[in-house]
């Protein structure tokens, strides 16, 4: 966790996952109500590709909204827990 992506030539798997907005804050079932439209947030998807691209990362994506299957092997383990409104 101390070396940047650039620094170990790593490469990034970029994939719309709408979960990732949940609110989680009340009662047992996430909201999504606060989430990006499926118009904007693919618009927000593409952009974010492009700008890791544009850095010179190698990015292999999905399929906006599509199911998908992912496997990976992380190194850790690591839950970061991030709340921009707080």
């Amino acid at each position: 966790m101390n070396r940047s992506l650039g620094d170990v030539a790593g490469e990034l798997l970029i994939v719309s996952q709408f979960t990732l907005y949940a609110d989680s804050t009340r009662g047992n079932r996430p909201s999504y109500s606060e989430a990006a439209k499926p118009d904007i947030a693919e618009r927000l998807y593409t952009f974010f590709v492009s700008a890791c691209r544009a850095k010179g990362f190698r990015v292999a994506t999905g399929i906006f909204q599509a199911p998908m299957q992912v496997q990976l092997v992380n190194e850790g383990p690591v839950t970061i827990m991030y709340d921009s409104e707080s």
